[in-house]
């Protein structure tokens, strides 16, 4: 039998890997359209641009951007029905959460708190980062939402072993 040599896998029509300028948005399959759209809307402050009931789509869709208005939109919610099958408990492959930032201080952070609770949302954590304080909550459709605040005075650019840095409990 001979043996084949090693080859070295040099492609000469290699490129170099695409280079991501940004995250642009977010799309979610959802039960019930005008439930999300309420909960983006309401409590979240996402601003509506497309339908949701009010603009003749081929399917049942709301599209938002955020209040930045950073681009032409940053989340579009799609009706599958109230028969969708729901999102597995537990470790699975997928996403797991998204995060949303809410602003640069504690004082944005207890807002979004203080709107979440009189908008009667589930806490569902509540976390120190070191260079990130968070809340996590869920979406009508279990989605997992990361809202959160950049850590003044953190400098992760400068020692990005902050961002492994042990998760503790967030008081606010």
């Amino acid at each position: 039998m001979m043996a084949v040599p090693a080859v070295k896998h040099l492609d000469p029509f290699r490129r170099p890997p695409v280079e991501i300028k940004e995250l642009g948005h977010l799309v979610l399959y959802v039960r019930d359209l005008s439930t999300s759209v309420r909960f983006y809307r309401d409590v979240l402050g996402w601003r509506p641009i497309l339908g949701g009931g009010d603009d003749p789509l081929p399917f049942p869709a709301a599209a938002f951007s955020a209040p930045s208005n950073r681009t032409h939109h940053e989340l579009l919610l799609i009706e599958v029905g109230p028969d969708a099958a729901a999102l597995p408990t537990g470790k699975r492959v997928g996403l797991y959460h998204f995060g949303l930032k809410v602003g640069d201080s504690d004082d944005e952070l207890r807002e979004a708190l203080a709107t979440l609770k009189a908008n009667g949302v589930t806490i569902l954590g509540a976390s120190d980062h070191t260079v990130t304080h968070s809340l996590y909550i869920a979406d009508p459709d279990g989605n997992e939402i990361e809202l959160f605040i950049d850590v003044p005075g953190v400098d992760w650019k400068s020692d990005p072993s902050l961002i492994a840095a042990p998760i503790k409990p967030l008081v606010l």
